[in-house]
């Protein structure tokens, strides 16, 4: 199991977190405080102020440290989430979904949208986890690599599938497996995050777009190109345009796609690279294509006829939110019941009407399009097999690869 080390941040570690505090996916949008740059998961606090403080590294066995579960006694669960990932009624203060839960099982939901970036999070809640001690929380969301993270860890607790059957039953197949939890032991995605090409039909005026070399190098987009400044996504995507598989890539394939980035770069192709603000850009026709996350590109859609996506043919990237339980947490059954819960069809037919990011649960259309015949059939809520099929994950890092890939995209991004 990974140890905590109190290393420091490079430089350009510590350039990707200012990056993302100021436009990466940490920058708001109307239903998105998105994710902060993995770069940045050891900078809040500083991974040094564990060991000034005398907090000791993890432990040495993998699987976290349960509490003793008080669910039958404590008819409760607390549950930490972003800002806007969840559904609300008219009011604005009611969560439907959360009271029906209740209703159901008598377990009340105490709500709290406390994370607004996974570095700023991890910060708040490092040094409990690091001492053995109880977060105050028995479900938290965070980013894939994050959750991996405190996976290798060992501060999150395995799950009982015996309390998940609906999870079990209905995971979409893309999530099933990700190379940082085998199987889903110890984690359950909330919602998908997908990568795509948007574009503007009046800037394009008729260019065509098919793919990411397109934007790369055709000489009529130039200078009216956006890239964004996640890591992963940008790069990732750009591997796929290599023929080169994000799950799988060597170091060599990581620089090859660097110095691809570079050349358009270099000749004035890329205007910006950007966070959620691209969606200005697009709007108003100064990105003619750029690359974009889903979630976004379904309400720029909504307001603006001349917004549209394509999927390119190499695939696209695909990350996601993941529900975990921390260790010592006091209501690990009443958390589990609560993470099934979101994977029966209805509540999260409700959920994905509400937010619109990828809905990660198999058998919800028919539910959805009671709701939203519109978001039924939008493929960048519910993907059908074939765009399932394109589907790609950036894989997991190691501290060094971190830090090395991380100060090559600086370097590329200007930051």
């Amino acid at each position: 199991m990974e140890q905590y080390e109190p290393d420091r941040l490079s430089a350009a570690r510590l350039a990707a977190v200012r990056r993302s505090f100021r436009n990466g996916r940490a920058a708001l949008t109307r239903r998105s405080l998105l994710r902060a740059s993995a770069a940045g998961v050891l900078a809040a606090g500083g991974a040094g102020a564990l060991a000034g403080c005398g907090i000791p590294a993890a432990g040495t066995t993998r699987g976290g440290v349960p509490a003793e579960d008080h669910s039958q006694e404590e008819k409760t669960v607390n549950f930490s989430n972003w800002t806007e990932y969840m559904d609300v009624d008219e009011s604005g203060r009611r969560h439907p979904t959360l009271e029906a839960f209740t209703r159901r099982t008598g377990i009340r939901v105490k709500y709290t949208e406390d994370i607004n970036d996974n570095t700023e999070f991890f910060g708040k809640i490092k040094p409990q986890l690091a001492a053995g001690q109880d977060t105050g929380r028995d479900i938290v969301v965070l980013t894939d690599w994050l959750a991996a993270r405190l996976i290798r860890l060992g501060w999150v607790q395995k799950l009982d599938p015996s309390n998940l059957p609906n999870a079990f039953t209905n995971l979409s197949a893309q999530f099933r497996n990700p190379d940082w939890d085998p199987g889903r032991a110890y984690s359950y995605p909330w919602q998908g995050i997908s990568t795509v090409i948007a574009y503007n039909k009046k800037a394009l005026d008729g260019v065509e777009v098919k793919t990411l070399s397109d934007l790369l190098d055709n000489a009529e987009l130039k200078g009216r190109v956006g890239l964004l400044t996640e890591m992963r996504d940008t790069v990732g995507m750009t591997l796929l345009d290599m023929d080169k598989d994000p799950a799988k890539f060597t170091a060599d394939d990581y620089d090859a796609a660097i110095a691809r980035l570079q050349k358009a770069v270099d000749k004035g192709q890329v205007r910006r690279f950007t966070g959620n603000d691209y969606t200005a850009d697009l709007t108003k026709g100064d990105f003619a294509a750029c690359l974009a996350w889903a979630g976004d590109v379904v309400q720029l859609k909504a307001d603006n006829p001349d917004i549209e996506f394509l999927i390119p043919d190499s695939g696209y990237m695909t990350s996601t939110d993941a529900l975990l339980i921390p260790n010592k947490a006091r209501h690990k059954t009443n958390a589990e019941r609560l993470i099934d819960y979101y994977f029966e069809p209805r509540p999260a037919a409700e959920l994905a009407a509400y937010i619109n990011f990828v809905c990660p649960v198999d058998g919800v259309k028919d539910e959805l399009a009671k709701i939203d015949e519109d978001a039924a059939n939008n493929p960048l809520i519910l993907p059908d097999q074939a765009m399932q099929a394109k589907s790609r994950a950036f894989r997991s890092l190691s501290s060094e690869e971190e830090t090395a890939f991380e100060e090559k995209f600086a370097k590329l991004t200007g930051a």
